[in-house]
């Protein structure tokens, strides 16, 4: 007669998971975590004239472009306050930049040292804001992208054709690309997207 097979008694699981669970609260308690901690101390109050001074300094060198939930475009800089067609958009874009005729609305112009080339005369410290609405059309926002990248590259050509002879395209990758991008650098900020509902 064969000797018959022994059932292996089976774990209790019920009382595992009650283990576990007791040894993830155990841990959870006794662990300490590091919290930062400021210092204790009092910056001194400013001067609220250069406060007042600095701001306006910032607010003349950011230009908002902000698309709200009806695909309309509002841009805001020191020259202009409204809606506009996105036709109008990269000739905006290129005053703003490069600021022609030293507008003190505009972004200020300073001397900027670049590398390899020199000091050179540009709006160094301008941004534009591009803000869009959660509900903003794709289409749109990808025709404000090509206006805004196009004023930019329109200007690094012009400047390349009147400091080196001859178009961005065509400049040296390494030594005249480098330069023309010093003075008009891609200065394209995104927001996270927002409900910002009708333009202003």
């Amino acid at each position: 007669m064969g000797k018959g097979k022994r059932k292996v008694p089976g774990l209790n699981q019920s009382s595992t998971a009650d283990i576990s669970f007791i040894l993830l609260i155990f841990f959870l308690v006794t662990t300490s975590m590091d919290t930062d901690s400021g210092l204790s101390r009092r910056l001194p109050e400013g001067d609220p004239d250069a406060v007042e001074q600095e701001m306006k300094i910032k607010e003349r060198n950011v230009m908002t472009v902000q698309v709200n939930k009806n695909n309309e475009i509002f841009v805001k800089n020191g020259v202009i306050n409204r809606v506009i067609d996105v036709s109008e958009l990269k000739d905006i874009a290129k005053e703003f930049i490069a600021n022609p005729d030293d507008n003190i609305n505009l972004p200020i112009k300073e001397d900027y040292d670049i590398e390899g080339y020199g000091v050179v005369v540009t709006t160094v410290k301008h941004v534009i804001s591009l803000q869009t609405d959660r509900t903003t059309n794709y289409e749109i926002y990808f025709q404000v992208q090509h206006e805004l990248s196009k004023a930019y590259s329109e200007l690094r050509d012009a400047w390349a054709r009147k400091t080196f002879g001859k178009p961005y395209s065509e400049c040296d990758e390494k030594t005249e690309q480098p330069v023309v991008r010093g003075v008009y650098s891609n200065k394209i900020s995104e927001a996270e997207p927002k409900q910002y509902g009708t333009a202003q």
